[in-house]
Order: structure tokens, then sequence, then C-alpha cells
């Protein structure tokens, strides 16, 4: 009898970790997935949809860089924020709208900066617990950071209670 009680209870743990759908409060959960898994989900281990999903990435000098990303999947609708925020700098705030397939997300993030507008194509990738995505490459010829297409989704978002 213990056995099942413990069973069920970790069980309990595992589904709670899944998106939120409403406000929660602040705790984080760090994931174990790594960045070589580049591999895109067949239809049965698709996100769930109609949910709401929070991630965070911290990079920089002792970690005080940080980027939230906050979506919404509807159908194959993805809406949401992302807010790149580092220590010492000028933020980029703004929307994302994009397109579900499978686990991989492609949208536009149209944010400000600097108190102007701009956008970007990003590319991200659901991956259990974590966010994944392709980084970032400085185009010479537009002389404007791009998402990298060609390589791996290797920047690496942990999930977070949605507020």
């Amino acid at each position: 009898m213990k056995i099942n009680f413990y069973l069920l209870a970790c069980f309990a743990l595992l589904a709670s970790c899944s998106g939120e759908r409403n406000a929660a409060d602040d705790d984080t959960t760090t994931s174990t997935l790594q960045p070589a898994d580049t591999q895109l989900a067949s239809a049965a281990n698709a996100p769930a949809v109609n949910m709401r999903y929070c991630f965070f990435y911290t990079e920089g000098n002792k970690a005080q860089d940080t980027t939230l990303v906050s979506i919404y999947i509807n159908g194959d609708k993805v809406t949401g924020n992302m807010n790149w925020m580092p220590k010492e700098k000028d933020a980029r705030k703004g929307t994302l709208t994009g397109k579900l397939a499978g686990n991989a997300i492609k949208a536009i993030w149209n944010f400000n900066q600097e108190g102007a507008a701009d956008t970007m194509a990003v590319e991200f990738q659901l991956r259990g617990n974590a966010l994944a995505q392709k980084p970032y490459a400085y185009n010479p010829k537009t002389g404007r950071q791009q998402t990298n297409s060609k390589a791996t989704y290797n920047v690496i978002y942990n999930m977070k209670n949605c507020k």
C-alpha cells in the first residue's frame, strides 16, 4: 500500500510540471534536457494546446541578463511576450506571434528598444519543461542580429510558473 501511495505522489508531482493555465506564484523549475536533442516531436508528443507556458533564461556576468518568454498556444497559433533584459543595457520588450508545428514554434518578435520599434524572426522548440531557441547571429550585410536558422536549438530556457 505504501508503494502505491509513493507512486501516486510521484505521478502527481510529474503532472504538476506542465504549463500553467492561470496566474501562479513565482517559483521556478529547472530542466535537465540537453540542447543536443534537436529532433522535432511527432504529433503524439506535441505540447498541450490552449495552454500558457512561461520560461526564463539567464546569461552574462553572474547570470544578470535575463530573458523571459510567456507563450499561449491555441491550436497551431502561438501568441505571447518576450522580454530581453540585460543588466546594464537597453532592454528589448515585445510580443510574439507565430505558428506551432509539432513542438517547433516559428514566430515574429515585435519589440521596442531604445524607443525604436523593430522585429525579428525567432525559432523555438518545446521540450518537456524547457524551451529551446535557435541563437542569434550578426548579419554584416544588414548590420543586425537575426536568428541563425542553420544552428541547433541550443539556448535553453527553464520553465517557471506564470504570473
